[in-house]
């Protein structure tokens, strides 16, 4: 599997967040990689755990998890329902090999960290786990590179979890082959689906400029605009919640992508990206092929005689821009006429020597 140089690349890396819209399948699975491949995604991102080392049993499920779920069943049910075995990820990942896409996992537990290592070329650590500082400090252990999303998080809470992943992992890095930066930052908002008005997009670019980490977005918002505008302000990493059907039961579904949703993004991310150039302020080839059309020349507004001089009545401003430029009008009023030139022809230095 090829690595993504998400340092120089031109391009956003993408990932696809299936998550656990598997609802627990391992059939559905395998469906969204291929749906996810067909997208053109650069990565599709699961999550492993555990039920029993997450959540306790005590716990109640957040309001966007009480959508489409029996009022009945707890947290834990809910994610004991959503778990899928260690064996189907080891499938899953032979399968996104063979689909020629990246396979990526969030950890939500020890255990799952320690049964990632070997699967994935990075670590995707989610919001919950910012304020988690062993946690943070055993997957850093690893030496693997760490994509930390920020979701509920202040800067203080951030710079706390910077603090205590990177002195471990820049002491193991600088040996690994692997070409993700050692750490990466998502800005992200923690609500499904979140409020166009609760994204402040602009607080990624506080990141970028606190840290000095390559910055991205992880997107929890309805529909495809933000991810967009979040590649045009400079994400490096976008990660987006897909699923196949919006009305499968599930907590996640209701704010995910569709397939023809993802690759529309995906697209239109790639477009935009076509579009950003080198920061040189300068016409393109095609530019200057109509600027030959639309822009004007110094024509005659008379037949004009060989040895007549030119005088102002005598000049119009015209498309094509083939001739002298308008800029050079004044200079040529009073200037001799060396040969005869026609109504409406443009004039060209030649015409005075």
């Amino acid at each position: 599997m090829r690595g993504k140089d998400i340092f120089n690349s031109s391009h956003a890396f993408i990932i696809a967040e299936a998550g656990v819209n598997h609802n627990g399948h391992f059939e559905l699975a395998k469906k969204l990689i291929d749906s996810a491949k067909e997208a053109g995604v650069d990565a599709v991102k699961f999550q492993t755990f555990k039920a029993e080392n997450t959540v306790s049993i005590f716990a109640k499920k957040a309001a966007y998890q009480k959508k489409g779920i029996k009022k009945s069943i707890s947290q834990f049910d809910l994610i004991k329902e959503l778990e899928l075995s260690y064996g189907s990820f080891v499938k899953l990942k032979k399968y996104c090999d063979k689909r020629k896409i990246m396979f990526l996992s969030t950890p939500f537990d020890f255990e799952s960290v320690d049964f990632l290592e070997n699967l994935v070329p990075a670590y995707k650590v989610g919001s919950g786990e910012i304020t988690n500082l062993f946690f943070l400090k055993y997957i850093a252990k690893k030496g693997k590179p760490i994509i930390l999303s920020t979701g509920m998080s202040t800067l203080g809470e951030i710079e706390e979890a910077i603090n205590t992943i990177l002195p471990i992992l820049n002491s193991q890095y600088p040996q690994l082959p692997n070409k993700f930066p050692p750490l990466s930052l998502l800005h992200c908002i923690s609500n499904y689906p979140a409020d166009y008005s609760e994204v402040n997009l602009n607080a990624m670019l506080t990141l970028k400029e606190a840290f000095k980490l390559p910055t991205g977005y992880s997107d929890h918002t309805l529909g495809i605009e933000v991810p967009i505008a979040a590649v045009a302000l400079g994400a490096r990493i976008l990660e987006k919640h897909f699923t196949l059907n919006k009305n499968l039961p599930g907590p996640d579904h209701a704010a995910s992508l569709e397939p023809n949703e993802l690759k529309a993004m995906v697209n239109a991310i790639r477009n935009i990206e076509k579009s950003f150039g080198d920061y040189v302020k300068k016409p393109t080839r095609n530019e200057l092929e109509i600027s030959e059309v639309t822009r004007r020349s110094i024509v005659a507004a008379r037949n004009i005689k060989a040895g007549e001089i030119v005088n102002e009545p005598d000049v119009l401003i015209k498309r094509p821009g083939l001739g002298i430029k308008p800029k050079f009008r004044d200079i040529i009023i009073g200037m001799k006429l060396t040969r005869e030139i026609k109504k409406d022809e443009f004039f060209k230095w030649e015409h005075f020597k």
